[in-house]
């Protein structure tokens, strides 16, 4: 089946991809999966394929890839490496290489791995929190704050996650007024910015609308991330929903990785291949190598022997073999 470029230029157009485009001038993509996409894999990943994951995700031009995870071996396995994967990482100076930390012993442990960067990630529900993190909002709030506070006072960058932000796999949809007091405490703790994630992929672009009104009355959008999982194949629409509030940064997984061990039925992230073919089709320079981050989602897919969830690594990689022919579709020139 061949492309209709005619077909797409219309399309880009009815989109209105041009006036979004000069309202978008650049987009910061924060890479989440060697840590969020791997965690939910049933099949061990051995360190060094972690490793090599991270180098092609650096190779393609991501600058900020979040590398493992500082949780207890006992409940998530895939990440009990972490100390080995950010001493084996070959760091390019300009590339962040961010942790998730669960607590104090789990921050003591990441310090001493040279970080520069932690993430913190209390639940939007109170019946995730308990699942997800043994106790109450409020308590894994005062957990968090003792971890952002020591890691701030050690000159490390603390980002906070918020999950479950549009809805819960035990209590059903969440209260926007609810998310935007929890974002407005994480940013208080010093965060330099706040990731509200759809952890089981329910939102929509209304639902999105609806939070990022009441959010944006405690913060700014230069504060705020986003973290769309793609259950309903909501993710690029949801997405552009939040551009429309001047969101600038968004979360995405190479090859559609990812799910939660504790959101039953939820599907991967957004895709990071479709991200960058998106903002491309927006006229939204990424400066990412397209092929390579291809490359990057089938290395490890082929990996896990299993098929790849992005739908443009599905389309174009055994079509086009360099990456100016791939920008050359995505950004609907004639």
């Amino acid at each position: 089946m061949r492309f209709d470029k005619n077909l797409l230029v219309k399309l880009c157009k009815l989109s209105g991809a041009r006036s979004i485009a000069s309202a978008v001038p650049e987009l910061r993509i924060y890479e989440v999966g060697p840590r969020d996409g791997l965690q939910n894999e049933s099949k061990f990943v051995p360190t060094d394929i972690k490793v090599e994951l991270i180098h092609k995700l650096a190779s393609a031009g991501l600058k900020n890839i979040e590398s493992a995870s500082f949780v207890s071996p006992k409940w998530v396995k895939q990440m009990s490496d972490g100390v080995d994967v950010m001493n084996k990482i070959k760091r390019q100076p300009d590339v962040n290489y961010p942790v998730l930390i669960p607590n104090i012993k789990g921050y003591e442990i990441a310090k001493k791995c040279n970080i520069q960067e932690i993430a913190i990630f209390p639940a939007g529900s109170e019946a995730f929190s308990q699942k997800n993190l043994n106790c109450s909002v409020e308590e894994g709030l005062k957990r968090f704050k003792e971890v952002a506070e020591q890691a701030i006072k050690d000159g490390i960058r603390v980002r906070g996650y918020v999950s479950c932000v549009l809805g819960c796999p035990y209590e059903g949809p969440i209260s926007p007024k609810a998310i935007a007091k929890i974002t407005e405490e994480v940013l208080d703790m010093g965060c330099y910015e706040v990731s509200l994630g759809d952890t089981i992929g329910v939102g929509t672009a209304g639902s999105v609308r609806r939070m990022m009104q009441e959010v944006l009355h405690v913060a700014t959008p230069d504060k705020i991330a986003l973290h769309f999982h793609d259950t309903y194949g909501q993710g690029l629409s949801n997405l552009l929903a939040g551009l429309e509030f001047g969101i600038r940064t968004v979360d995405s997984s190479v090859s559609g990785l990812g799910g939660c061990p504790y959101a039953r039925g939820a599907s991967g992230n957004l895709a990071t291949e479709d991200l960058v073919y998106f903002l491309y089709g927006l006229g939204v320079n990424t400066n990412i190598d397209l092929v390579k981050l291809v490359e990057a989602g089938r290395f490890i897919s082929n990996f896990l022997a299993k098929p790849t969830e992005s739908k443009v690594n599905r389309a174009i990689a055994d079509r086009f073999k360099n990456n100016h022919d791939i920008i050359a579709i995505a950004s609907c020139t004639t």
